[in-house]
């Protein structure tokens, strides 16, 4: 019984010591388990100075057949400006057919409709905002295929014809629109539709499905036509990034409406839509404001990180941690804050910010001791950071790194702190490279951080440790 007794005791104590250990002299986020308070007694906290500056990014990122494509153009007083321009093939729905039966029977052409899923905007997306652009062929003879999966930095492709134009404000891509045709009555939203020529259509019509005719086969028809490119040509000041799903069978497509003979006259249409891949999403950077004016400047006391592609990233070293002594690491986290700049409201800040390391080679690291893998392979940053809080920071959990330098004496690598689409990560743990997502759309998102010579001390970039005695 005394035994009993003096265990609950314990148990007691113990409770009641992690409970009133809550004062910490840094807001901290718990991480797996309880941080004991800094009583400078038992547990201590120290602030580790860093050095940090930006860089452009030259990264690789290529467009997958899942992201949003962008279109349209910012003009951002801080970071400069972005346009972005799409190019894709269309199919038919069938081949050895005619999607227009046979073409003898086509008698006119009404109307050619190409229609986009619109699934969201970034920039500017109040009722003034407008974005003009136009439609034309992708040219014969050009290196667009359905085999590359292209950079967001490509440069995009040789166009020909123009088939139409389209000036649209984003606000009202959301509303619901009336469709009507003769009899038939219907309703869309979230959809941009771009009237197209209606020679367009004629041409589609009069394709064959004789052998090495066009409806033959994909191939075939692909070599006819190239498919689609639709490219800004202005927006209105500062502008906006639409995102639209070509995957989308409900809301992506060419439709051409048409009269064929059928006994007496009937009305029709052949609807033409995105195949995988004979995709590009060619986003286009020129930096300027602020951005460009301190980028070549040592430690900064503004760090600037715009999203990819060709965006910026913030390389952090840690001088401190090379030496840092044995010690239990606690918690240890790399804070930054976001400060002010102008157009905030309109030019958002990403998601996420991810952190990686690299050493002496080009290969970026994951951070595999505090990055949760699951047991799919994909990663979960919940309990690592990088997420914007309340108090307008930015944290990142580190602890077992920084456990791996002061105890194993493991390499100090630079740290970089950027915003992409995604990035290919390589996992020490699983021997391989891991695909790790941050941002939800291409070129979506920026922020200003302030740096470790930042005027206000507070809000410096640094790392915070809370560590005991061995």
């Amino acid at each position: 019984m005394k035994l009993k007794g003096l265990s609950a005791l314990l148990t007691l104590g113990l409770i009641v010591f992690f409970f009133s250990c809550t004062k910490l002299n840094e807001p901290t986020q718990l991480g797996d388990g309880l941080i004991p308070a800094v009583d400078n007694v038992n547990t201590f906290d120290t602030t580790l100075t860093v050095f940090a500056d930006y860089h452009l990014s030259a990264d690789s990122i290529r467009n997958l057949i899942s992201d949003q494509m962008a279109l349209g153009r910012i003009d951002d007083p801080v970071f400069g400006s972005t346009t972005a321009d799409m190019f894709f093939n269309l199919s038919s729905p069938v081949y050895s057919a005619s999607p227009f039966t046979n073409k003898d029977s086509v008698i006119a052409i009404d109307s050619v409709v190409l229609s986009l899923a619109y699934t969201g905007a970034y920039g500017d997306t109040s009722a003034a905002s407008q974005l003009n652009v136009e439609v034309s062929e992708i040219q014969p003879g050009t290196d667009f295929n359905d085999t590359t999966l292209y950079r967001y930095d490509h440069p995009g492709f040789n166009t020909g014809t123009v088939f139409g134009t389209k000036s649209f404000n984003l606000a009202s891509l959301k509303d619901s629109i009336t469709l009507i045709r003769r009899t038939d009555t219907s309703k869309v939203a979230n959809v941009l539709r771009i009237r197209l020529d209606n020679t367009l259509g004629s041409r589609l019509a009069q394709f064959d499905t004789t052998s090495n005719a066009p409806y033959k086969s994909d191939s075939l028809f692909r070599a006819a036509f190239r498919g689609l490119a639709v490219k800004t040509t202005s927006a209105s000041n500062p502008g906006a990034l639409a995102y639209f799903n070509l995957s989308s069978a409900a809301g992506t497509g060419l439709t051409v409406y048409f009269r064929k003979k059928n006994g007496g006259v009937d009305t029709a249409s052949a609807t033409f839509v995105h195949s995988t891949y004979s995709q590009a999403n060619s986003v286009r950077r020129t930096a300027a404001g602020e951005f460009l004016a301190n980028l070549n400047k040592t430690s900064p006391q503004k760090l600037y990180i715009q999203s990819s592609p060709s965006g910026s990233y913030v390389s952090v070293n840690v001088p401190g941690l090379q030496a840092f002594p044995n010690k239990v690491i606690h918690y240890a986290e790399l804070v930054a804050y976001r400060i002010p700049s102008a157009s905030d409201a309109v030019f958002t800040t990403p998601r996420t910010l991810l952190l990686d390391h690299k050493g002496t080679t080009d290969t970026a690291h994951l951070f595999d001791n505090d990055v949760q893998i699951t047991s799919t392979g994909s990663v979960d940053l919940s309990l690592f950071g990088g997420y914007l809080r309340s108090d307008n920071s930015y944290r990142f959990n580190i602890t077992r790194y920084v456990q791996g330098i002061a105890t194993r004496k493991e390499p100090n690598d630079t740290m970089r702190i950027y915003a992409p689409l995604r990035s290919y990560l390589f996992s020490k743990s699983v021997g391989q490279e891991l695909a790790v997502p941050a941002i939800s759309n291409i070129a979506k998102g920026r922020v200003v951080l302030a740096g470790d010579s930042y005027p206000d001390p507070a809000l410096r970039l640094r790392l915070h440790i809370i560590y005991s005695n061995l």
